[in-house]
C-alpha cells in the first residue's frame, strides 16, 4: 500500500505544517511505508490530484495485467479538503481516504469522533478504513449545471449566511473556528432572512412550498465546528437527514433554544421540535421560489436555482485510527 498526504497550505498555518510534514518522516520511516507529499496549489487541485494519482494507478495496473495497488490519501486540512478528496477518489475501490484536521470546522470527522484522535499520522498508517455514503448533488443556475458529492453536510438559507459571514469574521482579531461562527449566527440573526423553496422529498412522497428560516441536508450531524444540528444523521445508513426550520422563528426564541441546537438535543423539546420538520429520505429535489439559493457544500458556497440530491451508499472508505 502506499501513501499520499495531501497538504492545504492554507489551513493551520505554518507552524502546524512543519510538525506534520516531520511526523509524517519520521511514521513512515518507522514503518518502512511509501509515501509521497503534495501541496495543493488552489481550490479545486487536491480534488485534480488525486483523481490523476488514482487513474494512473489504474492504468499502469491494467498494462501489467494486475489489479491496482492500494492507496490512502490523506489530507491535511478541513471539511473543504476532504471534500475533494472524496470526489477525487470516488468510484475507485482500491482507494481509502483519510484527514489530519486542521481546518476551522473539522465538522466530518466529528461524526467519528473527537478531532484531535485524527491529527497523529501514525494513527492513521495504523487506522481502519469503514464505509461512509455520500450524497450527490446536481445544480442548476442560469443555465450553468454544478454536480459533486458531499461528505457531511448543506446548508440552505439561514446556516448559509452564517457560512458566508464567517468568513469574513475570521479575518477580525482572535476570530477563528467555533468563535467565529458563533459571532457570525449572532451578527446574521441581526438581519435574519427568510427564503421561499419548493421542497420535493423524493417520488410519491410530501412537497413543501413556501417560506423557510434554513433547511440542512445532511449525511453526518455536525455543522459550524461541533454543532449538532442534525442529531439522527448517520453516516452509513443509506439515507439524508432534512431538517427544516420552519418560518416565524422570532430572534428571542432562536437565542433561548440555540444551546439545545448545539447540544443536538432540541428535538427532544417540544417547544424547539415544533419549529422543526425532520424527514429522512434518498433523494430530494429543492428549487428557489425567487432568483437563486445560497448552497452551501461542505462549507464551500454557490449561488443555485435548483438542486437534486441523491444518497450513494457505502460510496468512499474512509481512514478510523485505532481506538476512535
Amino acid at each position: 500500500m502506499k501513501y499520499y498526504f495531501i497538504l492545504n497550505p492554507v489551513s493551520g498555518g505554518k507552524k502546524h505544517k512543519n510538525e506534520i510534514l516531520y511526523e509524517i518522516r519520521d511514521a513512515v520511516k518507522k514503518y518502512g511505508i511509501d509515501y509521497d507529499v503534495y501541496y495543493t496549489k488552489g481550490p479545486g487541485d487536491a480534488q485534480r490530484y488525486v483523481r490523476e494519482l488514482c487513474k494512473t494507478h489504474r492504468w499502469e495496473a491494467e498494462l501489467r495485467g494486475e489489479e491496482p495497488d492500494s492507496l490512502r490519501v490523506i489530507g491535511v486540512g478541513g471539511d473543504g479538503t476532504v471534500n475533494e478528496l472524496v470526489n477525487g477518489a470516488f468510484g475507485f475501490d482500491n482507494v481509502e481516504v483519510g484527514a489530519i484536521p486542521y481546518g476551522t470546522g473539522n465538522d466530518y470527522i466529528r461524526n467519528y469522533g473527537d478531532p484531535d484522535a485524527f491529527r497523529s499520522v501514525e494513527g492513521q498508517i495504523l487506522g481502519e478504513s469503514r464505509d461512509s455514503d455520500l450524497i450527490r448533488y446536481r445544480a442548476e443556475y442560469q443555465g450553468a449545471v454544478t454536480e459533486g458529492l458531499c461528505a457531511n453536510m448543506f446548508n440552505i438559507g439561514f446556516d448559509a449566511d452564517v457560512v458566508d459571514m464567517t468568513e469574513n469574521v475570521k479575518t477580525w482579531p482572535l476570530m477563528n473556528g467555533s468563535t467565529a461562527y458563533l459571532a457570525a449566527i449572532l451578527f446574521s440573526l441581526g438581519r435574519k432572512r427568510e427564503i421561499s423553496l419548493r421542497v420535493e422529498y423524493g417520488p410519491g412522497r410530501k412537497i413543501y412550498d413556501g417560506n423557510v428560516l434554513l433547511i440542512s441536508v445532511a449525511n453526518g450531524c455536525f455543522c459550524g465546528g461541533g454543532i449538532k444540528g442534525v442529531p439522527r444523521a448517520v453516516l452509513d445508513d443509506g439515507l439524508m437527514d432534512v431538517s427544516r426550520v420552519k418560518s416565524g422563528v422570532t430572534r428571542r426564541f432562536f437565542v433561548r433554544m440555540f444551546s439545545k441546537y448545539q447540544k443536538g438535543t432540541h428535538l427532544e423539546d417540544p417547544r424547539v421540535a415544533r419549529v422543526f420538520d425532520y424527514e429522512q429520505t434518498k433523494t430530494l429535489a429543492i428549487t428557489s421560489n425567487g432568483e437563486y439559493l445560497k448552497l452551501c457544500v461542505d462549507g464551500e458556497i454557490t449561488r443555485q436555482k435548483r438542486v437534486e440530491f441523491e444518497v450513494v451508499p457505502c460510496a468512499v472508505r474512509f481512514i478510523v485510527p485505532p481506538g476512535v
